[in-house]
């Protein structure tokens, strides 16, 4: 047990986690109370190097989240303030709008609903028929389709070390390389162990530990109350990018949290397809290679992974499928993009989602921010998380303000 002297303190607040969340509420730490002493531990050697740096880069409108959810307030928000982030700072980004595209008579109701959440969010959209589709993106056929003009894309990595550098240059500060491996806290403030052995004492602490949130919360003494459930998503690359001029996503399936296959035009002009999205073997499993027993056997002995499978094993079943084979992968592309071939698609690297699941099998859908005793933790911030990382930091960081 470590000994926390009574205000003994290296900072203010600690945070624990270099992703894009935790480097936007050290940013808007330093900005609500300048002054405020910030320190951000990473384990990696560098920040943005799991969730942060493994997505499409899409700056998100929020028009698939329930009306006034943290998710449709933050990434509607958020994404005009992200656009207007890049812009100041000189961060490539674009706002490319989207289609979401129904290619069966059965997506209709689900995608007339989504008009009618868009419009309830503040989303302005416009629907289009088939010929209309073919005005936007020649190669895509669908029944029908909406635009959504406020989506984007951008370079989250740009944009977390932007983040970083405002905030070391208003006096905080990033330690990577430092993985935190034990927590002490008292009524008064915490103090964490780090694997170097470094010793750390604030007066607060915020849990921004992505793939490792609810571990690092158990090491305060809290119960976090559900458990991180790595999910891998899986993409490939157009060989032809010309095939596709911006975004296009299917009508996705309200009963999972996943957009489908969708296509991708990145500031780079390069397309994403993907992703697929499996169950990974290891919280950072980028591939069916990466096994660890220890964090696979917390995986299955959580109840709510089994429930998970029992109640969507029809849609896990086809996801496993086409990641194992190219040509079912493939199909799910054509029906979007019939001009794609096999041989169209390239490899190109995953991700893996940290989705929070309750003991009862319930996919948790908003982000969720809990409190304790001199602690903020963030325990479900995935997508559209890197869109909405502003205003989660600020909102963060009000939390964490009040415990000073």
């Amino acid at each position: 047990m470590m000994v926390l002297p009574k205000q003994d303190f290296d900072c203010d607040v600690l945070v624990v986690g270099g992703g894009i969340v935790g480097l936007s509420t050290a940013y808007a730490l330093t900005r609500a109370a300048p002054g405020t002493k910030v320190v951000i531990l990473e384990k990696e050697p560098g920040t943005a190097r799991h969730q942060t740096g493994r997505n499409s880069g899409v700056i998100h409108s929020g028009i698939y989240y329930r009306p006034g959810s943290l998710k449709a307030r933050f990434a509607v928000r958020g994404a005009a303030e992200m656009v207007k982030f890049c812009a100041e700072h000189g961060i490539a980004h674009q706002v490319t709008g989207k289609l979401i595209v129904a290619t069966g008579r059965d997506e209709l109701p689900r995608l007339h609903a989504l008009v009618q959440r868009g419009r309830e969010n503040g989303i302005p959209v416009r629907e289009l028929g088939p010929a209309q589709i073919m005005e936007y993106e020649p190669q895509v056929r669908g029944l029908a389709a909406i635009q959504v003009e406020t989506t984007g894309v951008c370079d989250y990595v740009a944009v977390a070390a932007r983040l970083g550098t405002e905030a070391t240059a208003a006096g905080a500060e990033i330690r990577c390389g430092e993985e935190v491996v034990a927590v002490d806290r008292r009524a008064w403030g915490v103090a964490v162990r780090t694997s170097s052995g470094a010793i750390v004492r604030a007066r607060a602490m915020v849990n921004c530990a992505g793939l490792y949130c609810d571990q690092v919360a158990r090491l305060t003494g809290d119960d976090p109350e559900m458990r991180i459930v790595p999910f891998r998503g899986e993409y490939y690359e157009l060989a032809d990018p010309s095939l596709v001029r911006g975004l296009v996503y299917p009508v996705p399936d309200p009963a999972f949290p996943f957009l489908g296959v969708h296509l991708t035009r990145g500031i780079d002009g390069g397309v994403h397809v993907g992703p697929n999205a499996v169950p990974a073997l290891a919280r950072e499993g980028y591939d069916w290679s990466t096994v660890r027993p220890r964090e696979l056997a917390r995986t299955l002995t959580w109840p709510g992974s089994w429930r998970i499978a029992a109640r969507h094993w029809r849609y896990g079943a086809g996801e496993l499928h086409r990641s194992w084979s190219t040509a079912a992968f493939t199909a799910a592309v054509r029906r979007l993009l019939p001009a794609v071939t096999e041989s169209g698609l390239v490899p190109a690297s995953a991700g893996v989602r940290a989705q929070a699941v309750l003991r009862d099998g319930t996919l948790v859908d908003d982000f969720l921010i809990k409190e304790s005793v001199r602690t903020v933790h963030v325990l479900n911030a995935p997508s559209p998380a890197a869109t909405a990382s502003l205003p989660i930091g600020r909102e963060v960081a009000r939390r964490v303000l009040k415990k000073l």
